[in-house]
């Protein structure tokens, strides 16, 4: 059977319906054939397009509104919907607990689900890195914005009907210097803390501790030269993982050094080009066969702080994580004592070698 329209137009609703917002806990059910508006299943939000006999096209939009009881035309749109006023109010609600959520998760040392900007920073490198990429965000809004509001000027007071004579203005010195003017001190300031944050990378004060990592397929290899130390460090398989160990992050021999202490870091590659990167110590670097790189970083908190490969090395380029745990000077000093024993490189001990199927 068909209903009927505020015209008294047989319309059979089976026509032509489009769903725009699924249900979000069962199926939306199917217009029987003896329904009409007054009976409509109370669901969610449909568009029924209706053809009129009249080859006029009549867009009739129903909202099935749960708990609202009845069905709005398009025509209706000027009164009040509360049930949809309440899913958009929750939606936005939720939305903003969400974002919230997300600043708040972006955690210390390792990724965070439903992470929202960068990881918090564990050095003094890293520190300026948020800062600027803040500063840098504020600016960008404040552009976007400019250029948004002169956009909506132009097609509200400038458009055919608003402005039916249009000048023919061809110059204006003013506007011509302002914007050759003002887009340079932009760039300047954007520029200056950019330059000294460069520099503050590139600059390596004296080293408290040297560490040099090889990049391999598909591990990392450590050595600490000045206590002639060497180990490789491979992945923690999943099947292996033990509580409190992050999947893909987790490695058998992790990378130690003392807390509030730089620590110099050269980088190399032994087949193809790597790259030693850990977010929370703002640094990132290739690790180059043949060639030797350097950065470096000063841990300002103890904990645990976790890296990956960040050049496509191969095949298991996903499953080569870094892990670097900060400790006091007391702790770092016990740790390199059992090292010296466990992974000397001056004979008394061999060097620890990962085995092709340990990295597979």
């Amino acid at each position: 059977m068909a209903g009927r329209n505020q015209f008294g137009t047989k319309v059979p609703l089976r026509d032509r319906i489009e769903r725009v917002w699924p249900p979000t806990d069962t199926e939306l059910p199917h217009c029987p054939d003896n329904c009409d508006q007054t009976t409509l299943h109370q669901s969610n939000l449909c568009t029924i397009n209706v053809p009129l006999h009249d080859k006029h096209l009549f867009d009739t939009h129903i909202w099935w509104l749960r708990g609202a009881g009845t069905a709005k035309t398009g025509h209706d749109r000027g009164r009040s919907m509360p049930g949809l006023s309440r899913l958009s109010a929750t939606a936005l609600i939720f939305g903003i607990l969400l974002a919230s959520a997300g600043v708040a998760c972006a955690g210390l040392g390792q990724p965070t689900p439903w992470q929202l900007g960068l990881q918090q920073g564990a050095t003094p490198v890293m520190d300026d890195i948020v800062w600027f990429h803040d500063f840098l965000l504020w600016v960008i809004t404040a552009i976007t914005l400019f250029v948004l509001a002169l956009l909506v000027i132009v097609m509200v007071k400038f458009n055919a009907r608003s402005n039916p004579v249009p000048s023919r203005t061809t110059h204006n010195t003013t506007i011509e210097v302002l914007w050759t003017v003002v887009p340079v001190l932009i760039l300047v300031t954007i520029a200056v803390p950019s330059f000294r944050l460069l520099f503050f990378q590139l600059n390596i004060p004296k080293a408290d501790v040297t560490i040099k990592a090889t990049g391999k397929q598909w591990f990392w290899s450590y050595s600490y030269p000045d206590t002639k130390i060497e180990f490789d460090s491979l992945m923690v398989q999943e099947k292996d993982l033990k509580p409190g160990q992050l999947r893909l992050l987790a490695v058998d021999n992790e990378v130690v050094v003392p807390v509030n202490k730089v620590v110099h870091v050269l980088t190399t590659g032994a087949d193809v080009i790597h790259s030693f990167a850990v977010p929370s110590f703002g640094i990132k670097i290739d690790a180059i066969p043949g060639r030797i790189n350097e950065t470096w970083f000063k841990a300002e908190r103890e904990g645990v702080y976790y890296g990956q490969c960040s050049e496509l090395c191969g095949k298991d380029h996903a499953f080569m994580p870094i892990t670097v745990r900060v400790v006091s000077e007391k702790d770092y000093g016990a740790w390199l004592e059992q090292a010296k024993k466990k992974f000397a490189t001056d004979g008394s001990r061999p060097t620890a070698v990962a085995t092709t199927g340990a990295a597979n």
